[in-house]
């Protein structure tokens, strides 16, 4: 999300650099971000990210050396386990230190037999990275993602000498694991029938709350398709949410494409047509909405595609 003068801050990352510049070598960073995510039950275009780091010099790292080896080497090329500048046996520490200290963190949200596995994954400001996943109720679960620090962020901050690791968590997504709380959109209200069940958690974090539904009030979905030709119309289906977003609020539960095709008649020259169908599940999270107000948010989010996204509608 920006203007002309200033973009929301999307992670906590973007802090890192100036509390590392400061002298810290082990915090916790909390916040709320934005991003222009998807539409559904366990995304919201604000939530609240929790970010920890934690640096080692040779000495920190290597205890048992009397004379600490060198953190670092001049490597050929960046390789999928290892950046351009370290030394494999500082890296296979790092990367035991993380992981034993974040299997530690969710074996105590979870409990100690919980299963844990680890993937590999990509982020911008890590390598190698990985997200951690827990078998919680009977499904895997993504928790956090996290990797090894890009060597130039901590040389750009003046901790060239160090080496380390960072995590992130969205903490919406945490609770609603942890509390069986079905649908972000809760969050972000004032409704006392919500935060009454977490009055007691408040007061004592062992407290153990689950959530409990007071209602489930009717679904209404609504299609819409349409034609977009290829490289020149609709092209980033976030632009697509966003419009939902904007004309309807909260009130789309979360919105799915069931249908996509291309032209088979288009001759060889003329522009590709290809055919998008999205279907909008309306639902307001404490009351019933009624057909007439569907139907006034789905006008108002054909118009706006029609306008803005260049399309033909079906």
């Amino acid at each position: 999300y920006l203007n002309s003068s200033h973009m929301l801050r999307a992670h906590t990352s973007a802090h890192q650099s100036e509390f590392i510049r400061s002298g810290l070598d082990a915090f916790l960073v909390l916040g709320d971000v934005y991003r222009r995510d998807s539409v559904d039950r366990t995304h919201y275009p604000c939530f609240h990210q929790m970010e920890g780091v934690r640096l080692f010099s040779a000495a920190e790292l290597l205890p048992d050396h009397v004379h600490p080896p060198s953190l670092f080497a001049e490597n050929a090329a960046e390789t999928p386990e290892m950046q351009l500048t370290h030394n494999a046996v500082a890296v296979k520490l790092l990367e035991e230190d993380l992981k034993t200290t974040l299997e530690g963190l969710v074996r105590h949200l979870f409990g100690s037999d919980i299963e844990t596995e680890w993937s590999s994954e990509y982020f911008p400001f890590t390598h190698p990275s990985w997200e951690l996943n827990v078998f919680f109720r009977g499904q895997w679960l993504e928790v956090l993602g996290s990797g090894l620090i890009r060597q130039e962020i901590l040389c750009n901050a003046g901790a060239s000498s160090k080496i380390g690791w960072a995590f992130g968590v969205g903490l919406e997504r945490l609770a609603m694991i942890l509390y069986d709380i079905p649908d972000i959109r809760i969050f972000w209200s004032s409704y006392h029938r919500f935060l009454d069940q977490f009055q007691e958690a408040a007061k004592d974090i062992n407290k153990e709350v689950k959530f409990v539904p007071w209602s489930n009030h009717a679904l209404i979905y609504m299609d819409i398709s349409f034609w977009s030709r290829e490289g020149k119309d609709f092209s980033e289906e976030n632009d697509f949410m966003e419009i939902c977003r904007e004309e309807a609020g909260d009130l789309i539960e979360w919105m799915e494409k069931i249908d996509y095709y291309e032209n088979p008649k288009a001759k060889p020259g003329d522009d590709k047509f290809s055919s998008y169908c999205y279907r909008l599940n309306y639902r307001h999270p404490f009351k019933n909405l009624s057909m007439a107000e569907v139907n006034e948010f789905q006008t108002k989010i054909r118009e706006r595609v029609k306008k803005n996204l260049r399309v033909t509608l079906r």
